[in-house]
């Protein structure tokens, strides 16, 4: 199984509540109408949640600004993943994800790579 992680940043512009509302009400079900033609087995929205604790802990840590949040999609493979790509359907799909994407997500702030999990506890 690999996954994808996206640690998205919002458009500037867009206040937080409105970022997290589009990309849940609106995003969210446009990746599931896609999930079969892209071989996505899983996709999860990690909303970030404004805390003093969680400003504290960053603050003694030194870390950076936080993300506004984190998707996660998991497919079976990568050879799995660029098949679903090299199709019609899959490359119509991530066309219309891409284009949704940049009404919200400030891309190039937008970090995004592949991990394989091991799971720890």
């Amino acid at each position: 199984m690999i996954k994808l992680v996206f640690c998205l940043r919002r458009l500037p512009g867009l206040s937080r509540h409105e970022f997290l509302r589009y990309w849940l009400e609106e995003h969210g079900p446009l990746v599931r109408s896609h999930a079969e033609a892209l071989h996505i087995r899983r996709y999860e929205q990690a909303h970030s949640v404004e805390s003093a604790a969680g400003d504290a802990l960053a603050a003694v840590r030194g870390a950076p600004s936080p993300f506004d949040g984190v998707a996660s999609l998991w497919f079976d493979s990568m050879a799995d993943m660029r098949a679903a790509g090299a199709t019609p359907s899959g490359r119509h799909a991530a066309r219309e994800l891409l284009e949704d994407e940049r009404r919200f997500i400030d891309l190039p702030r937008s970090p995004l790579w592949f991990t394989e999990e091991h799971r720890i506890v």
